[in-house]
């Protein structure tokens, strides 16, 4: 059997598959200027995505267009400092928020989406609403209402606990943005938590990440978050008791040529 040619530039057909930064070269002792450039644009661009402003009331619009009723709330966090400083402050509404939801009483939804800022506020800002969007016709075809959406700034993915707890729901889901990484600054992640309350930790909760322009698209987050309410609702967990088992669903309904 004949022994398949290696690529005569091997580090260039690996850089073809992967972002990561491999095979830089060197310049005496350092890197290129080229690949120093590159680092330092995609660091600084890091950086801007955590520190961009929430654009909390085109979110609103966004969502309100889509036929939601939305509130806007905020954590304890009183600033960007206080939040990245103090990650527990995020985590709990401030007592304004609080007692707005707690007036309008529990409505009984089945699924609530909250939408927090989080690391990336410019991942948030960018791509929420196309997701949202998306997810709404695959609940739609599941068979399962949600009318409710929760603006947060100053959240980190617990304040999505509090905020269902207070509003009675069976189910969250909280989209917020990422800690930026050098090659994705934009990314979305989606949390889901069945039964949420306050206190909660993550094993019970189910995560779809890495939703941007060059990972996991609208088309394919929407199913596997969809697919994942679904099971979850049905079987009254989510966590490390419901395994991810999306991609098998959607290989089956895809028709055969």
């Amino acid at each position: 059997m004949k022994t398949p040619a290696l690529p005569s530039r091997p580090l260039e057909a690996l850089r073809e598959l992967t972002p990561a930064r491999v095979g830089l070269g060197r310049s005496g002792a350092s890197m290129p200027t080229d690949a120093l450039l590159a680092f330092t644009l995609d660091h600084a661009r890091a950086r801007d995505a955590v520190h961009t402003a929430f654009d909390a009331p085109y979110l609103v619009a966004g969502l309100a267009g889509l036929g939601l009723h939305v509130d806007e709330v905020s954590s304890q966090a009183r600033d960007r400092r206080d939040y990245l400083r103090r990650p527990d402050l995020g985590r709990m509404l401030d007592a304004d928020s609080r007692r707005a939801l707690e007036q309008q009483g529990s409505g009984g939804d089945e699924l609530v989406i909250v939408i927090g800022d989080g690391l990336s506020p410019a991942a948030v800002n960018l791509h929420a609403i196309e997701l949202v969007r998306h997810f709404a016709l695959r609940l739609m075809e599941a068979g399962i209402p949600f009318g409710r959406a929760v603006v947060a700034s100053g959240a980190r993915v617990a304040l999505g606990d509090e905020i269902g707890a207070v509003l009675g729901a069976r189910m969250v889901a909280m989209l917020i943005g990422e800690r930026p990484g050098l090659s994705a600054p934009d990314s979305l992640g989606a949390y889901l938590t069945y039964a949420p309350r306050i206190g909660l930790t993550d094993e019970r909760r189910n995560c779809v990440s890495n939703i941007h322009g060059a990972g996991l698209s609208y088309q394919e987050a929407a199913f596997k978050i969809a697919w994942l309410v679904r099971e979850g609702m049905s079987r009254q967990v989510t966590g490390v008791a419901l395994k991810d088992e999306s991609g098998t669903a959607l290989i089956a309904a895809r028709p055969i040529d």
